[in-house]
């Protein structure tokens, strides 16, 4: 008979907070510089009737010897149509000694955290040291997760958002200026949300730049986390060319991150990155060199992030018995 542990999104939210999701996030890219784990690349299913996909996501840490899997889907209409989140997980973890299944947890929760922590830990070492107004483009679930992921990082002064959905935005500057007592207003067009910021953050599952070289002053960081599939961006490729690229992993950003649509139409090299996230927090590569530098973080989100904290909430479950047990 095996047995595993149950753990709903409830649970995880009792368990996890943001400070530790970054410390934990920050040592799963630095894990990776040092070729310490395993993660093959993203599996897509693709249900482009239904506008969306499924993905898989893997992960071994062979240093710290944890495992596991994340199922994860994307539906942007979900919202609208159904009701339901865009993006819904579970994560399933394994003890890497026998293969047995130990622990089946939601993931929605640890999707959205672990996201802005990546976020966060790369503004930490892209960012001017004096940045503090921030733009945000895409009012979704997610935006919540960013916006408290960068308060642990930087002094912020000011937010603006914008999102097609004019209340969605609204509702969103609403909250965050009551949750954090700073200045936060919902912008009518794209180009408001841009102009100037020190920092800005996509959000969005465009296949088409939404944002403007022309916008793009230098000196701002920007973190691309939107285009986590083949054919999203949502950045003008002329401001990757102007830009220090990091990514979170080359081959999964070529295939799938802001930069693959450029890449494929020949108009960026992916000699053109700079590197990794990780590189830069092991010491092997530098972040940010001048003030005048236009930065951009390429994320497409890593299974390494989903394990390392999904590991983390198991382990405070056991020892303080949170979740239920089932028989398989």
């Amino acid at each position: 008979m095996i047995e595993l542990r149950v753990l709903d999104s409830s649970d995880i939210k009792l368990l996890l907070k943001m400070d530790n999701a970054i410390k934990l996030v920050e040592e799963a890219f630095k894990e990776k510089a040092l070729k310490r784990i395993q993660m093959p690349a993203k599996v897509y299913l693709f249900f482009d009737k239904y506008n969306g996909d499924l993905r898989t996501m893997p992960a071994y840490f062979q240093q710290l010897d944890i495992a596991g899997v994340k199922i994860v889907n994307s539906h942007p209409s979900n919202p609208v149509k159904y009701g339901l989140p865009t993006v819904m997980a579970i994560i399933i973890l394994i003890d890497p000694r026998t293969g047995k299944p130990l622990c089946l947890m939601d993931g929605t929760w640890i999707t959205g955290i672990r996201t802005g922590a990546a976020a966060a830990i790369a503004t930490k070492y892209l960012a001017r040291r004096d940045s503090k107004n921030i733009g945000i483009i895409g009012a979704g679930s997610m935006a919540p997760f960013h916006i408290e992921a960068l308060y642990h990082i930087i002094r912020i002064e000011s937010i603006k958002i914008f999102d097609i959905n004019k209340n969605r935005a609204e509702k969103l500057a609403r909250e965050t200026e009551l949750k954090y007592n700073i200045n936060v207003k919902a912008v009518d067009e794209c180009r408001e949300a841009v102009k100037d910021i020190d920092i800005l953050v996509t959000l969005t599952p465009s296949r088409e730049p939404i944002v403007k070289n022309e916008w793009i002053r230098e000196g701002i960081h920007i973190n691309a986390m939107g285009a986590d599939a083949p054919g999203k961006e949502e950045l003008d490729p002329l401001i990757l060319k102007r830009a220090k690229i990091v990514v979170d992993d080359m081959e999964q950003a070529i295939h799938s991150g802001e930069v693959n649509v450029p890449i494929s139409r020949g108009v960026l090299s992916p000699s053109e990155i700079y590197g990794e996230l990780g590189e830069i927090i092991a010491g092997m590569k530098t972040g940010r060199e001048s003030d005048n530098e236009i930065t951009i973080f390429d994320s497409t989100g890593l299974a390494i992030q989903d394990i390392i904290t999904a590991w983390y909430v198991y382990e405070e479950a056991e020892k303080k018995g949170y979740g239920r047990k089932i028989s398989l």
